[in-house]
């Protein structure tokens, strides 16, 4: 039996700064950040939530008409927390451009924002959302505004990409072809030169068919601009790293009852682990509880019985019938989760109730947080 995870201690500690939810896509991450954001800010913390799911329906379930991408206070009537809620929409582009404002000078931003090499990487190069959600974290921290954030973390397949985006996406930027692409306008002609030696104007007539010498020149100019940052880029992502590590974090897997996404819990689980990142539990989403102590068997039985009642009752028959599914659905969640705790022994587990419809208000977010605290 796995040890339960007591979510309401979690949140009350005032030790816990940051609560990452991860999970793989579809599986409730979002929900779930939201539902513990008011719950910890009805007991009394001034919290943020960081949600990076585009849908409105967040928005409207906090009342708001939308959400941007600097936190706004959750104000509707009738909602009256002890502490604050606060809560934002991840915009990657606009995280990037603040960055580059704040950073590079008013000269140099303005060469960066204006650059098209600069414009395509804001939006699609690999890792930037994850970067971006990493970059705005170390912001919300830094003002020491809240004293809890949640963070709702890109949907990803790959495991923690969320962890890794601050190395790939440097290491992309900072990488030898990138490198070796920029040489001209850095270091002249020559520079590159010493690099490929004789075969340079080989080497340029065919980087330029290939890419386009727009591009290029782009890409040298973007290089120039960004190198004056480049530094900063790295130290930041370096300190937001620590704060993920630090006691103060708590990871939370969030996962359906489900093999595939129990099993991309399972590599979420030993992933940090490897990384040494505190986790705090699992959130097993959706799950469907038996609702009465009538086994399948018995309850299909009671069916037929029924069905060749002098006196059928099919309202009686169908209901019976619809447990015996249920008692079969929730059997198997069972296995899947002890397949699961029995793998990590030592990660506490909480369950979460499938509810019967779609959230879309505070009273809906509030019953998710009841059944997270156990409830």
């Amino acid at each position: 039996m796995a040890e339960v995870l007591d979510m309401d201690a979690l949140i009350d500690d005032e030790n816990t700064r940051v609560i990452v939810c991860c999970g793989s896509g579809g599986v409730g991450k979002t929900t779930t950040a939201a539902a513990l954001a008011l719950r910890a800010a009805e007991r009394g913390r001034q919290t943020v939530v960081l949600t990076i799911d585009p849908a409105r329906r967040l928005a409207q379930a906090l009342g708001l008409r939308e959400l941007g991408n600097h936190p706004r206070q959750v104000s509707v009537e009738g909602f009256e927390p002890k502490g604050e809620l606060w809560a934002m929409m991840l915009d990657m582009r606009r995280t990037f451009d603040d960055m580059v404002r704040v950073h590079a000078g008013p000269e140099r931003a303005e060469q960066l924002l204006a650059n098209p090499f600069y414009q395509t990487i804001s939006t699609s190069f690999s890792g930037t959302q994850e970067y971006m959600a990493m970059e705005k974290l170390g912001q919300l921290a830094a003002t020491g505004d809240w004293d809890l954030i949640i963070v709702d973390t890109p949907p990803s397949r790959s495991a923690l990409d969320f962890l890794d985006a601050p190395t790939r996406l440097s290491t992309a930027l900072d990488g030898r072809m990138i490198r070796l692409l920029t040489g001209p306008a850095k270091a002249g002609s020559w520079g590159l030169r010493k690099v490929v030696g004789a075969g340079f104007s080989m080497f340029a007539k065919a980087v330029s068919t290939i890419i386009g010498g727009q591009l290029l020149t782009d890409a040298s100019a973007f290089m120039q601009a960004f190198d004056t940052m480049f530094g900063g880029f790295r130290e930041r992502a370096r300190k937001t790293a620590e704060l993920l590590r630090s006691q103060g974090t708590a990871f939370v897997v969030v996962a359906a009852p489900e093999p595939d996404a129990l099993r991309e819990a399972s590599y979420f689980v030993e992933r940090l682990s490897e990384e040494a990142m505190p986790l705090a539990g699992l959130v097993a989403n959706r799950t469907h509880p038996v609702l009465a102590e009538l086994s399948a068997p018995k309850a299909l039985a009671a069916a037929d019985s029924l069905e060749r009642a002098a006196k059928p009752a099919p309202l009686a028959v169908a209901v019976l019938r619809l447990h015996a599914d249920r008692v079969a659905l929730a059997e198997r969640e069972r296995r899947l989760l002890a397949r699961f705790t029995k793998a990590h022994p030592g990660v506490p587990v909480v369950g979460v109730p499938a509810l019967p419809s779609d959230v879309h208000d505070l009273d809906g977010l509030r019953d998710i947080g009841d059944r997270l605290a156990g409830g």
